[in-house]
């Protein structure tokens, strides 16, 4: 990595900027995982909610039918 170019063409001889491009691009997939991970949860919510009104619909119906 000695005597790498920089952005703007100067002399980079520790190569921090392509360690730091290296470093940016595979944190960047992690943080991608962790928001579908994380808009699991309302997800769930709403699978559970849509659930629990289709009971509650049947439960009506059903006593409206006795």
């Amino acid at each position: 990595m000695a005597n790498t170019q920089g952005p703007q063409g100067t002399n980079d001889p520790a190569g921090s900027t392509q360690m730091f491009r290296a470093f940016v691009d595979e944190a960047a997939p992690r943080g991608r995982q962790q928001q579908t991970a994380s808009s699991g949860g309302p997800r769930l919510g709403l699978i559970i909610g849509v659930i629990a009104a289709v009971a509650i619909v049947a439960a009506v119906a059903w006593l409206a039918m006795k």
